[in-house]
């Protein structure tokens, strides 16, 4: 039997377990008039479970009935989108991680003091449009081509989507110091992502396969797979243990697990146990 070893960093951060009890506590008292804007986390398998609770998920404000309960998600939103929520006459539950706010503040102070603001993200991510709506004239750079093509700027101030990767960071990084007369940086990356991403390296290093469990549309989670990919030969990225197969671990060892900050503690126990079975 292979032995199986999870990361010592893995799984839902705390800005999800807040957001997750929050929405629970909201349904169980409103007897199902609770909606998310947007999906609250990114992973489906979380969504369906909260779904079975009675919270839907929406994207248009103005098809929350009056007098629901509309929860902003853990991504966070724009000050005109939230604005929005509460002049639609709903109770408006504000589930955004604190790390995630603490982008925005960041953000908005660096508008205010004259930097031209750069979001070191994905372009179309929840979280980043959402922290240049709290900059005027904020832009999304995704990656140090997209750094190398900006104009010089006098005064380059860059904040973090929190789940980004470090490395991409150090790659923009690198190309905006040729390109701004002043160039800030406030490093908003999650404690919760770096120390995942470190964690998931280290794993990976020492073992034969890695399981990657978390959404296939969460930032955070496909990083840890570019993360594990560069110290491991056979890695896989799955969101249900129903996924796993069982050539995966031919003649092998170790199996390492790791998870991203969406995934639930109880997710990650159930593909450890369905890989034991597995290779038993």
């Amino acid at each position: 039997m292979a032995e199986v070893v999870i990361a010592r960093e893995a799984g839902a951060c705390f800005g999800v377990e807040r957001a997750l009890e929050m929405v629970r506590e909201a349904a169980r008292a409103s007897e199902g008039r609770v909606y998310t804007l947007g999906p609250l986390i990114h992973n489906p398998v979380v969504i369906s479970e909260l779904a079975e609770l009675g919270v839907q998920v929406t994207e248009d404000i103005s098809e929350v009935p009056v007098g629901s309960t509309l929860v902003l998600r853990t991504h966070g939103v724009t000050p005109d989108v939230e604005e929005s929520a509460h002049a639609a006459g709903l109770e408006v539950l504000d589930a955004t991680c604190p790390f995630v706010k603490r982008a925005h503040r960041a953000a908005a102070r660096l508008a205010q003091e004259g930097y031209q603001v750069l979001v070191v993200g994905e372009h179309g991510h929840a979280e980043a449009e959402g922290t240049c709506g709290h900059a005027a004239g904020a832009q999304v750079v995704a990656s140090a081509a997209e750094a190398c093509a900006l104009e010089h700027m006098r005064k380059a101030g860059v904040v973090v989507q929190t789940t980004m990767s470090t490395k991409t960071l150090r790659e923009v990084m690198g190309e905006l110091v040729e390109r701004a007369g002043e160039l800030r940086l406030i490093n908003t990356i999650c404690d919760a992502t770096a120390g995942h991403q470190d964690a998931c390296a280290e794993l990976a290093r020492e073992v034969d396969v890695v399981v990657v469990v978390g959404g296939k549309n969460s930032a955070n989670t496909r990083h840890l797979v570019e993360v594990a990919c560069r110290h491991c030969a056979n890695v896989h990225h799955i969101e249900r243990p129903e996924e796993l197969e069982a050539a995966w671990f031919a003649q092998v060892g170790r199996i390492g697990i790791t998870a991203g900050a969406s995934t639930p503690q109880r997710h990650i126990e159930a593909v450890q146990a369905a890989i034991e079975k597995l290779t038993d």
